[in-house]
């Protein structure tokens, strides 16, 4: 016959070790967050080579040695649209885009 009690017992453990391990992989998720990010500062998000500082018309980027990509921050793009107002940058900024 079966014990309702022990059933119940096994059942709130179960329950406890779920929320117990769903907040530690949350805590984990948190953590390879911080460090992924620690990690990125300054070296190429593709391909993990230390980005080198370049100036292009007077804006700072910064460019990867081993895969050539050009890197920009958060303002780089409005900035270099603001510098050459004849190319495309002005036009998507400005909504002329057809």
């Amino acid at each position: 016959m079966i014990d309702i009690w022990k059933e119940r017992e096994r059942a709130l453990e179960n329950e406890y070790i779920y929320k117990r391990e769903k907040l530690l992989i949350e805590k984990m998720k948190q953590m390879e967050e911080k460090e992924r990010l620690a990690l990125c500062r300054n070296h190429c998000p593709k391909c993990s080579e230390k980005l080198l500082p370049i100036d292009f018309r007077g804006v700072p980027l910064d460019q990867c040695p081993g895969c050539k990509g050009i890197w920009l921050g958060p303002n780089d793009l409005a900035i270099l649209a603001e510098k050459d107002h004849r190319n495309w940058f002005d036009k998507w900024f400005k909504g002329e885009f057809e």
